[in-house]
Parts: C-alpha cells; structure tokens; sequence
C-alpha cells in the first residue's frame, strides 16, 4: 500500500482531518488523515453505492 497515490479534496488543503483516496484498478482505498494506517478497501460498486447515499443525505445528522 505504500505505492498507492492518495488524493484528497481541493478545499482540505493541508488541514488535518481529511478523507483521502485511493483507485487502483477495481478497489478504492479510503482513509483519514487522522488515522492513515487504518484504510477500507471498497469494490467499485461499493465506492458508488457510498457516495450516491452521500450525495442522497443517506447518512447525515
């Protein structure tokens, strides 16, 4: 996992509490900066799936 290329959003910046990812073929790798060696790994169906539901409010408070 250390030759995966992380990207986060534009407007993190260098903030410290920022979603990162990675796509490598067919997964997508997720973390946070805050913990970076604890990473999800997601289909890409799984990755579309999440982030339709973000984008439905499926998971806001």
């Amino acid at each position: 996992m250390d030759n995966l290329r992380w990207q986060r959003p534009e407007s993190c910046g260098e903030g410290a509490s920022c979603p990162e990812v990675a796509v490598t073929g067919g997964t997508v790798y997720v973390r946070s900066s805050l913990q970076p060696s604890s990473i999800a790994e997601l289909t890409l169906t799984e990755w579309r799936d999440l982030l339709a539901g973000i984008r439905n409010g499926e998971f806001d408070v």
